[in-house]
This record gives C-alpha cells, structure tokens and sequence, in this order.
C-alpha cells in the first residue's frame, strides 16, 4: 500500500470509555497529589471569594456616610485576602503543575513503550506519518492542556461552584437570577461539543494524513524527481493540505458562532441580577451593599464561566489527541509484543531454525512468499540470493520476528535460549543502522547494558574497528550520532557488528548488512561480518555474491520461491538461476543482485 492512497489503515483512535479508563489508570497512583492539589485550589479560591462582601460592606459604609476610619479595617482585610489568595493560588498551581507533569511523563513513556511493541506490518500499513503526528502534534497538544486548560479548567470550575453558592448566601433570589443564563449557556456547551468532538477527530486525522504525504514525497524525492512525477505528487500535497485547511477553518467558524452565543448569556444573566437586586433594596430585602456583592460576584462569573466554555475547545483537542494516543496503547495492551520467532521443539538436536510451509503476504490477495522450506543447523551459514523483489528480505524479517507470517511457521530449537530466558534469540543486522546519540561506549551498551569497557573494546577490535574508536577525540566516550561525531556508513555497520556479538545471540539475520559501503568497505565488512557470525547459526541475504560463495550453503529465490539450494561451488556448475547471477557479477563485479 503506497504512502499516497486514501485507504491506508490508520491507527486505532480510542473511544471515550477508552480514554477515560486511561486517564484513571494514569491518575490512580497520584490521587494524593491530586487530593492536596484539589484542596488547595478550593481554600485559595473560597478566600477570594471574600472580596465581593467586603466590597459591598464598603459600600454600605458609604451609603451610611461613616468616616474614613471606618473603611481601615475593610481595606486591611481585602489586602490579607489578595496575600492569601496569592499564596495558596500559588501552591495549588505548583502542585496540579507536579501532577500534570508527572502524569503527562507517564503517558508519554508508554505510549513510547507500546508503539515499539507494535508489530511492524501494522506500522508499515498505516504509514509512519501517522504514528509520527501521534508522537508529535497530538503529544503537544495534551501537554499543552495538561499544563495551562486543565488547571485553568479546574479553577475556573471551582470558581463557578463556589460563587453560584456565595449568590445563595446572600440571598437565594440572586442565585435564581443568576441561573437564568444557565440554560443559554448549557445550550451553548451542547452545541459546540456535538460539533467539536468529531470537527477535532476529524483535524487530527487529517494532519496525520498530511503528514505523511509530506513525508512520502519528501522522501522518494529522487524517485519522483526521475519519473517526472512532481506535478502529480505536488498535487497530492496540495489536496491533503486543502484538506487540513478547510477542517481548521471549520473550528474558526464554530468558535466565533460560540463566543457570540457566551455573550447572550452574560447579558441576559447580569441584566436580571441587576434588577433582582433593584427590587430588593427597594422593598428593604437587601442593603445596596449586598446588591453590590451579588453583582459583582455574578461579574466575576464572566471570566470562570467563559473560561470553562473556552477551554473546552483545548480540551477536546487535546482529548482528540489523548484518544489517538490511548488507541496506540490500548492496542499494544490486546496484543502479544513481536516474538523473534515462534518457539517450538525440534525433534533433531542439529536443527537450529526451521521454516515450513512459510507464506506471507503484505496485501491481502497479493502474496510476495509461497510455500517456503527451510531448515538452518547449527552454526551454518547460509546466504540468501536472488533479483530483486524474490522475497529475501522479506523472509528475513519472518524469521527475525519483524513480521507474523501469513501461513506457515518458523520455530527456533528451544533449546537456543534455555541458559538465558532474557538473551536475544535472533539478532538483525540490517543496512539501515541507526546510531544513537549519546556516546560511543553508551551505544554499544544498547546491546549489553552490563558491558565493561574491556568487553566493548574486544567487540570492536573483533569487527575491525577499535582503531578508528579509539582515534576519536575522547575514544569511547565520544558524543556520537544527532550534534556528535558523525560515523561513515561503514563504522556504522561495523558499530552494529559490534552490538551483534556484545548481544550474543544464536541466530544471526543479516538483510544487505554491506550493501550501503564502498568496495573498500565491503571488504572491510565482510570481514567484520565473519568474526560476527563466527559459531553461530545465521542467514545472510547476501548484496554482494562475494560474500554469499564463502557461505556454507546458498539458497536461491525468485518469485518468493526457493528454486535452488547448495554450495558455491555446485550451484555455479550446475548452469541454473545461481550460475547465471554468479556469471553476471563475475562479469561486472558491481554486485547487483539484491
């Protein structure tokens, strides 16, 4: 399925009992945190809500013509409030900020740890600009509600609660008045949120797409480039980004139509606590102070109200994005993680993989393996050939645990693993080797995390590159991969030869581990190669055929059949498809098979 067609399968969007049941899950062992936090936001905001009486006594002092001595104890009390509300306001913002903080670390490390244990064909099904636009757009988006709209949420909710019931303190006709600009408001609420939730989802789903054209194209540029297809893919750009444009304009539309219908409810709600107050000065239920109080704490409903209202647009972003997340999560939990390999038990001791009846298939109706028998004994190594597209690193991948096959099974002799449950039972080399940043000693740990540096230094002198790591400005405590020391394509390699033999596992899986060097580093990497896989059992598909005829055994494919298996030296006598391939490269040695 290509980068570009409109039916690629997405990863799962969590519904809402989902994302609910994840938010528990990730709040359950900080309810303490969120208890104190809860709590402190409530007394911060109950003590300024003392404001609007003091105010109001202030303007009764007035209406009273008491002197200005009168007003001192009044004033001293609205600055105690200010100092105290500041202080705990302050408090409870640090510890909802800690919370939000520690639980936004926590999602962000498992959504990591289950999208690495998602299985690559599903990954590959739903593009990697998907899973890229998760980990990105819809990440930021979380934090971003997780450290300013959910405690601005929470304050402003808590704010509205606790104003409503100090309208009712003062008088219980205030707090009527006051809801008559509730159901405006609800009406509001319900009418945003049935067009927000799947406007968002929809925004969401969009800019995942866009992102992944954009890095299709970006990335088969040359391919593109070649075939005089600018016009075409440009186009394709232009049509998902049209797309995503026209949706976020959708959400400008519904904002704007949503504050005009806020401002309704605010006038309507001040207009009738203005004259409940009115009416009760004049029948001598209520002083103008108390009127005062009542108005002004509706008035500061204004800000809270709005404010809960608003944030509701963040929240169903980021509740969009939080659902992308937890389906990723939530799909990983219903899931085995990726196997090396299906274990079984083999009746010959000598038998080190076995392969039977193998197909495999990345569309359904369009399968690329047939039917595939193979058997690896221990220690042999074997060399897979053939043109390209015949199925060799596909059938690599099968027997590396990359991929499930489609029918068939491929088992390891359980007996690989028995002196250690945690050790790598298949190890995989291919030529894209990914360096990462951090030092050069830390990078080959990837490997080994219990390594000394003695055993790291006998991994790279094995592989042929102790002397160039050891040249580097500080040796194995060089910075290297993103902002560090740039290694060439062939320390690279040689630095994933290094971790194969510091994991140390039995079965080796090399897919054109040499493909990416130069002739001077191929030679350097086929022998890097043969102390890697020295005693043990491994499959090479094998770039250049120089490197297959030092092989135990070649095993030729085509059409995702093995049609030949042998030696070197009876397959290139033997006149069939190995002897045409080896009489091509010996004619030209370019290595083009692959």
């Amino acid at each position: 399925m290509s980068g570009t067609d409109p039916t690629r399968e997405l990863l799962p969007t969590a519904d809402p009992a989902q994302t609910l049941a994840a938010v528990r899950r990730l709040l359950r062992p900080r309810r303490a945190l969120a208890l104190a936090g809860l709590a402190t936001m409530t007394g911060a905001t109950a003590v300024g809500l003392l404001t609007q009486p003091l105010l109001g006594h202030i303007v009764d002092l007035v209406a009273d013509h008491r002197g200005p001595g009168a007003l001192t104890l009044p004033a001293v009390l609205l600055v105690l409030v200010a100092v105290v509300q500041g202080a705990t306001t302050a408090l409870g913002r640090s510890l909802t900020a800690r919370l939000g903080e520690t639980v936004l670390a926590a999602l962000r490390e498992d959504f990591v740890e289950r999208a690495l244990r998602l299985p690559q064909q599903q990954l590959e099904r739903a593009g990697s600009g998907d899973l890229t636009a998760r980990v990105t757009g819809d990440v930021s988006r979380v934090a971003e509600a997780v450290r300013t709209a959910l405690p601005e949420l929470v304050r402003s909710a808590l704010a509205i609660v606790l104003t409503l019931g100090a309208l009712a303190l003062l008088d219980w006709r205030f707090l009527l008045a006051a809801l008559l600009a509730v159901p405006i408001q609800a009406a509001t609420a319900r009418w945003y949120l049935r067009r927000a939730v799947p406007l968002y989802a929809s925004e969401r789903i969009a800019t995942g797409a866009q992102q992944q054209e954009l890095l299709d194209t970006v990335g088969a540029a040359a391919t593109i480039r070649t075939f005089r297809l600018e016009a075409a893919h440009t186009e394709r750009v232009e049509q998902r980004s049209w797309a995503a444009v026209q949706i976020t304009m959708r959400g400008v539309r519904l904002i704007l139509g949503f504050y005009s219908r806020l401002h309704v409810a605010e006038y309507v709600g001040l207009a009738a606590v203005l004259l409940t107050g009115l009416l009760l000065v004049r029948d001598g239920s209520a002083s103008i102070g108390v009127a005062t109080a009542a108005a002004l704490y509706f008035h500061s409903l204004f800000d809270p109200v709005n404010a809960a209202l608003v944030l509701l647009d963040d929240m169903q972003s980021a509740g969009a994005g939080l659902a992308r997340l937890v389906g990723v999560t939530d799909l990983a939990d219903h899931q085995d993680p990726p196997l090396p390999s299906a274990s079984g038990t083999d009746t010959d001791t000598d038998t080190a993989v076995e392969v039977t009846a193998l197909g495999h298939a990345y569309a359904p109706g369009r399968p690329v393996l047939h039917g595939i028998d193979l058997t690896l004994r221990r220690g042999e190594q074997v060399a897979l050939v053939g043109e390209s597209g015949a199925g060799k690193s596909t059938l690599a991948a099968l027997i590396a645990g990359i991929h499930s096959p489609t029918s068939g099974t491929v088992r390891l002799a359980t007996a690989l693993n028995d002196s250690d449950p945690h050790s790598l039972p298949v190890g995989l080399v291919t030529q894209e080797v990914h360096v990462f940043a951090g030092s050069l000693a830390d990078d080959l740990r990837l490997a080994r995390p219990d390594a000394g540096e003695p055993e790291l230094r006998a991994a790279l002198d094995k592989v042929g590159a102790l002397a160039w790591a050891e040249a580097l400005p500080e040796a194995l405590r060089t910075v290297v991969g993103e902002g560090g020391h740039r290694l060439t394509p062939t320390q690279a390699q040689q630095l994933a030869l290094a971790r194969l033999i510091l994991a140390d596992p039995p079965v080796a899986v090399l897919d054109e581990a040499t493909a990416e060097a130069g002739s001077a580093g191929a030679l350097l990497l086929e022998a890097a190669t043969a102390q890697a896989l020295r005693g043990r059992t491994a499959l090479i598909v094998a770039h250049r055929l120089s490197q297959a005829a030092t092989a135990d055994r070649i095993v030729v494919m085509d059409g995702g059949r093995i049609v030949e298996s042998g030696t070197h030296d009876r397959l290139s006598s033997a006149g069939g498809r190995y002897a045409d391939l080896w009489a091509a490269w010996s004619g030209t040695r370019t290595g083009t098979t692959h």
